[in-house]
Formats: C-alpha cells, sequence, structure tokens
C-alpha cells in the first residue's frame, strides 16, 4: 500500500509539474503572424523566426516584432523637377514602388542589424532609405526614353527601372513599379535659360506647329468638301421643293372645291349649333356671376366679421395693456411708499440716536455736576467746621452778649430767612426751566440738522452753511455784545446777591455758634443751677436746631443759583473769549495778507491754523536763509530781490527741459526738482537745481504739492 502511494504522488507531481512547465512555456512562448517576424537579442545572440514561434525570456531576451508586409513609396518628379526625356523634353510622372523586407533569416537579420524592427517598415524610414535611390534610377532609365515612349513602351520602361534599381536592396526586396501619373510638363514650369529645357522647348514649338498646320490643312479641305456637299445637297432640295409645291397647289384646289361644298352645308350646321352653343355660354355665365356675386357677398361678410373679432381682440389687448399699466402704476406707487416709509423710518432711527447721544452727554454732564457739588461742599464742611471752632472760642469769651443778641437777632433773622428761601425756590424753578428749554432747543436743531444732513446733498449743505454764515454774521457779533452786556449785568447782580448771601451765611454761622454756645451754656448752667435753666436751654437748642435746618435749606438753593451763574459766566466768557480772539486773529491775518490773493481751503476751525502755519513756515524759511552764506547765495541767484524772479527761474528751467506747472501740479515739490536735475545737461544747471533742492528742504515745504506754490501758467500768486 505504501509503493502504490509513493507512485501516486509521484504521478500527480509529474503531472503538475507538466502543467506548470506548460503554462509557463505559454507565457514566454511568442509566434508572429502571417507577415511578421520576431527578433529577438540577448543570450544566443540575435536570432530571427518567421511562421514558427520561439521562447522569450523577459530578462535574458529582448523581442521585436518586424512588419513584412508590401509598402508603397510614390516618388513624384513633376514641374521644374520633371524628369528629362532623351528628347529633352521633360515629363511630369509618379512612380509607386512596392517594397517588403524579404523574407529570408539572413535578410532579416541584415535588417534588424541596420534598423530597430518596430520601424523596419515604417513609409516614412522607407522613404528616407530609397527615395534618393530611386530617384536617381527614375532620372537614368527616363533619359534613355524618349517622351512619346514612355506612353508606347511603359512595360519596357517599368522594367528597365526594375533592373536598374535591382531587386535585393540590402535586406528588402522591390517586387514591383508602376507608373501612376504621367504627362509633359506645361511649357510655363520650363526654365529657358536651362540648356535642356531650351531644347525642349524648341521641339515642343517644332511638334506643336507641324501639328497645327496639318490640322489646319485638313479643316481647309473639310471646308471645302462640306461646302460641295451643301451644295449638291441644296439644288436637289430645291427640285424636291419645286415637285412638293406643284402638288400642293394642285392638292389644294381640290380641297378648296371639296371644302366650299362642304362648308355651305356645314355653315348651316355651324349656325344652329353656335345658337345652341350661344344659349349654353348665357346660361353658364348668368350661372357664374350669381355665383360670384354669392361668393363677394360671403367675403364681405368673412371680412366683417375679422373686423369685428379683430376690434374685440384689441379691446382685449388694450384692455389688458391698461391693467397692466395700472398694475405698474399701483406697484410703483406701493414700491414709492415703502421706500418714503424706510426713509422716514431711517430719520426717525436717527433722530433716536442723537437723542439717545443727548441724554447720554446730559447725564455725563450732571454727573460732572453732581461732583463738583460733592466737591464744593465738602469744601463748605470744612470751613464750617473752622467757623464753629472759632466761634466756640469767640463764645466762652462774650458768651452773655452773644446770647442776648441771638435772642434779640432771631425774629429778624427768621424773616429774613424765610424770605431768601422763597426767593432761592423761585430762580432756582426759572433757571431749570430755562436750562431744560435750552437743552430741548438744542436737542431739535441738533435732530433737524441730522436729517436734513441725510435729506440733503453735500454741496447743497455747504452752501446753505455759507449762506446762513454770512447771512447771520451781523447778527452774531450784535447778540454777542447783548449777550455780554447782560452778563456785565447780571455778574453786578450776582455780585451784589453774593454780598447777601455770605452775609446771610455769615449771620447763619454766627447763629449756629450763638446755638453750641448757647447749648453748652444752659449744661453748664443746669449743672450748676439745677432745674432753674434746663427749661430755657432746652428751648435755645430747639430753636437754634430749627436755625440750622432752615438755613442749610436756605444754602443749599444759594449754591444751586450760584452754581448756575458761574456755569452760565464760563460759558459766555469763553463765547466772548473766542469772539475777541477770532476778531483779534481777523484783524492780524486782515491787515497782514490784505494785499495778497489766496485761495481758502477748509473750515473754520483750520483755516486761521493753515495761515498762521504757512506764515511760520515762510518765517522759518527767511530765518535759515537769512542766517546761512550759501542759501544766501543761492536766495541772490534765483530770486535777485525780484518776487517775480522765482517764477521766472522756474519757468527757465521747465521751459527749458520742456515740461509744463500743468503736467507736475500733482507732483510734490521735491520730486518736481528732482526731475529737472536728471533732465539737465550741464553741472552748473544741476548745481544750481541741488542748491535750490536744499532750500525747500531747510523750509519744510520738499513734501508739499507743486500746485500749494500758487505757481500756474507762469504767474506766481503773491
Amino acid at each position: 500500500m505504501g509503493y502504490v502511494e509513493i507512485a501516486l504522488y509521484g504521478i500527480g507531481g509529474l503531472v503538475a509539474l507538466a502543467i506548470v512547465s506548460f503554462f509557463i512555456l505559454s507565457a514566454f512562448y511568442r509566434k508572429p503572424g502571417p507577415e511578421e517576424a520576431i527578433v529577438r537579442t540577448g543570450v544566443g545572440g540575435l536570432k530571427v523566426q518567421t511562421g514558427k514561434g520561439m521562447i522569450i525570456v523577459p530578462v535574458a531576451h529582448s523581442a521585436d516584432k518586424m512588419d513584412l508586409s508590401v509598402k508603397r513609396i510614390e516618388i513624384a518628379r513633376e514641374g521644374e523637377d520633371g524628369l528629362i526625356c532623351q528628347d529633352n523634353i521633360r515629363a511630369d510622372i509618379r512612380v509607386a514602388f512596392y517594397v517588403r523586407v524579404n523574407n529570408q533569416q539572413s535578410d532579416i537579420m541584415q535588417v534588424a542589424e541596420m534598423l530597430n524592427p518596430k520601424r523596419a517598415s515604417e513609409i516614412n524610414q522607407l522613404r528616407e532609405l530609397f527615395e534618393a535611390k530611386f530617384s536617381e534610377a527614375l532620372k537614368t532609365v527616363g533619359k534613355q526614353f524618349d517622351f512619346v515612349s514612355l506612353y508606347t513602351d511603359r512595360d519596357n520602361f517599368r522594367e528597365q527601372i526594375l533592373n536598374v534599381i535591382g531587386t535585393d536592396l540590402n535586406g528588402y526586396r522591390l517586387d514591383n513599379c508602376h507608373i501612376d501619373y504621367l504627362e509633359q510638363t506645361p511649357v510655363e514650369s520650363l526654365n529657358p535659360q536651362n540648356i535642356l529645357d531650351a531644347e525642349g522647348i524648341k521641339k515642343i514649338t517644332e511638334l506643336t506647329t507641324q501639328e497645327n498646320m496639318k490640322r489646319n490643312s485638313f479643316e481647309v479641305e473639310e471646308s471645302k468638301v462640306i461646302k460641295q456637299q451643301n451644295v449638291d445637297r441644296d439644288q436637289a432640295l430645291y427640285e424636291l421643293e419645286r415637285q412638293r409645291v406643284d402638288a400642293e397647289e394642285k392638292q389644294k384646289r381640290e380641297i378648296a372645291e371639296i371644302t366650299a361644298r362642304n362648308q355651305a352645308a356645314a355653315a348651316q350646321v355651324q349656325e344652329e349649333e353656335r345658337q345652341r352653343a350661344e344659349s349654353a355660354r348665357i346660361v353658364a355665365e348668368e350661372q357664374i356671376q350669381v355665383a360670384e356675386q354669392n361668393k363677394d357677398r360671403q367675403i364681405i361678410v368673412a371680412l366683417r366679421n375679422k373686423e369685428r373679432t379683430d376690434q374685440v381682440e384689441i379691446e382685449r389687448v388694450e384692455k389688458d395693456r391698461m391693467l397692466e399699466v395700472t398694475e405698474r402704476e399701483r406697484v410703483v406707487g406701493l414700491a414709492d411708499i415703502e421706500k418714503d416709509k424706510a426713509i422716514e423710518i431711517e430719520k426717525r432711527n436717527i433722530q433716536e440716536v442723537i437723542r439717545e447721544r443727548v441724554m447720554v452727554e446730559r447725564g455725563v454732564v450732571e454727573e460732572q455736576e453732581n461732583i463738583k457739588n460733592t466737591q464744593e461742599i465738602m469744601t463748605a464742611d470744612r470751613a464750617k467746621t473752622v467757623a464753629v471752632t472759632m466761634a466756640e472760642k469767640d463764645a466762652q469769651e462774650s458768651l452773655v452778649i452773644q446770647v442776648k443778641a441771638a435772642e434779640a437777632e432771631k425774629q429778624s433773622a427768621e424773616f429774613g430767612a424765610q424770605q431768601v428761601v422763597i426767593e432761592a425756590d423761585a430762580q432756582r424753578d426759572a433757571a431749570e426751566r430755562e436750562m431744560q428749554a435750552t437743552k430741548m432747543l438744542a436737542e431739535a436743531k441738533t435732530a433737524d440738522k441730522a436729517a436734513e444732513g441725510l435729506a440733503e446733498a453735500q454741496v447743497t449743505m455747504a452752501k446753505a452753511d455759507a449762506l446762513e454764515k454770512e447771512g447771520t454774521a451781523e447778527a452774531s457779533v450784535i447778540q454777542r455784545k447783548g449777550e455780554a452786556e447782560a452778563v456785565v449785568i447780571d455778574q453786578t447782580g450776582s455780585a451784589e446777591a453774593t454780598i447777601v448771601q455770605k452775609k446771610a451765611v455769615a449771620e447763619a454761622k454766627g447763629d449756629e455758634a450763638m446755638a453750641v454756645a448757647t447749648e453748652k451754656v444752659g449744661t453748664a448752667e443746669a449743672s450748676v443751677m439745677g432745674l432753674k435753666f434746663n427749661a430755657e436751654a432746652t428751648g435755645i437748642k430747639e430753636k437754634a436746631e430749627s436755625m440750622k435746618l432752615f438755613h442749610a435749606a436756605g444754602k443749599e438753593h444759594e449754591e444751586f443759583k450760584l452754581q448756575l451763574n458761574k456755569d452760565k459766566d464760563i460759558e459766555i466768557a469763553a463765547i466772548d473769549a473766542q469772539q475777541n480772539i477770532a476778531e483779534a486773529q481777523a484783524e492780524i491775518v486782515g491787515e497782514a495778507l490784505k494785499n495778497s490773493t489766496i485761495d481758502i481751503v477748509g473750515g473754520e476751525t483750520t483755516f486761521f491754523d493753515k495761515i498762521v502755519d504757512s506764515i511760520k513756515a515762510g518765517k522759518s524759511v527767511d530765518r535759515f536763509v537769512g542766517n546761512s552764506d550759501v542759501l544766501t547765495d543761492v536766495k541772490n541767484t534765483f530770486f535777485n530781490g525780484d518776487n517775480e524772479y522765482f517764477a521766472a527761474q522756474l519757468r527757465q528751467f521747465t521751459g527749458q527741459f520742456g515740461v509744463s506747472f500743468e503736467d507736475v501740479k500733482d507732483l510734490s515739490v521735491a520730486a518736481l526738482v528732482g526731475r529737472l536735475i536728471t533732465m539737465a545737461d550741464n553741472e552748473d544747471d544741476k548745481s544750481r537745481l541741488e542748491d535750490l533742492l536744499r532750500v525747500f528742504r531747510g523750509a519744510g515745504v520738499a513734501s508739499q504739492k507743486v500746485a500749494t506754490l500758487g505757481l500756474t501758467d507762469g504767474k506766481q500768486a503773491k
């Protein structure tokens, strides 16, 4: 049993080995097609196989297939390069050569050694190999034949080409060749300066002339024979025509006799037929007219129906159009309403934002005022403490006298305090109302201006501001004068009120000190004298506390009124100060620049600053130039003591270099001078321009634009 298993295993292994070997061989085995050859290189050298396959090992071998099919190569010689025959006549000829790789191992190996097997049968490769040889063979064989013999003896011409070229072409084989196209080269393509072409032209001319003469003689002889034949034909025709006419006349006479007899009988029949036909025609015409009238009537009815339909359709279209127009106008109106609504909402939002901002600013101002009030109150408390301490000291010295004086002046002080409180309340209410009215007016003006600023264009707004400032300048001056006079009067009244208030405060402090002293005296006497003076001291203490509270309320009202007056005085004084400063500045600038031509650029907050900066820059330049000998020489060179000399120098340089101020007005001064330096041809001009550039840099105007110098069209602004 063991031997059988071993045998079976051995047989199975052999079968598996055979199968594996078969698949390996089938994978490495390559077989060419009917018109192909396999060229293998590598281990074993160059091998070629046709018809049968061979083993190709990928690592050890490299194999390519070679095409062995017949390829067609066409050689054409036309025009100036046409084929020259034995009689020196050029011929346009196209010959097709049929070439292939010879199906022999030696030839295939020879071709494989020369060329890549894949490219061995490519048309371009074959043309590159054999075009020159085939063309030379054509010229050699063509010179052995006349032009006419090329037509009559084509087979011999082809055989001669094959004999000259041969069939063995270094591994290739020429199977056959055929003349595809053969025609005489046009005379226009020949070169008369070429000897062979000149000979060919001569022969062509001779042959064509002879042939033309022969053709012409044949044509003349043909005309003569044709003319004679035409004459003979005409004579025979005339005789036959005469006989025909005689027969026709005879026949006509006989026919006329018969016709006359028949016409008489036929006339009667024709008249009867005519009458019947006329009757039928009349009936037919009547029917036709009736039919035409019916048709016209139907056409008219149809046209009227069409007109009614068209009118209805036109009215419907017009109605639809009007509805569309109405709908479009409604939509446009709704859109305008929505737009206006959105604009109004946006205006209200802006006014609300402005109102909120004003409220915030008002809160900030009130907070600042509260801080100031707290500071003033603390200062007053400190002064009060000092005054009380001093009063206690003085009260110890004149206790009895002050107590009596306090009792005597008590009634008068109470009455005066009540009057002061009433006046303070009235003034505080008036001041609060005035402040609220002023704030409301300011808020309204701010909101109005903001809304107008959104609705109006910036150009219109600027014009309106200019007109408003121009029209209200005088009124503002008069108003400020009146306000100044009112301030003077108010300050006078405030000073008097301040004196009265200080007196009242001093009296209140004295009363307070007296009350404290009285309290202390009463307490001391009560300890000595007992209950006798206790009630009196208690009464004095309560009166003193009442007076203290009473005077505290009056003091608060007076301080509030004084604070309002102080703020008002400060604001009016600031306005007056700004007005005085502006008037002084205007007088100074007007006096200094009354003879100048100035372009004003900027608003009221920047104009004076720019004027002052310009004057400051000019003074700096004057001081800088005056303290420098070099720059003084430059000044004398460029300015020469004449205001127009600087413009003349600049015009000289710009004119010299072909530069206009309009071209460079947007450049900086330094850029303009730098451009002129680069355009200068001699060192003198460059040196003068460099000195001028240093002057500009020292004056701080090098970075300014040329347009700010006021120099345009050769004129200098003073």
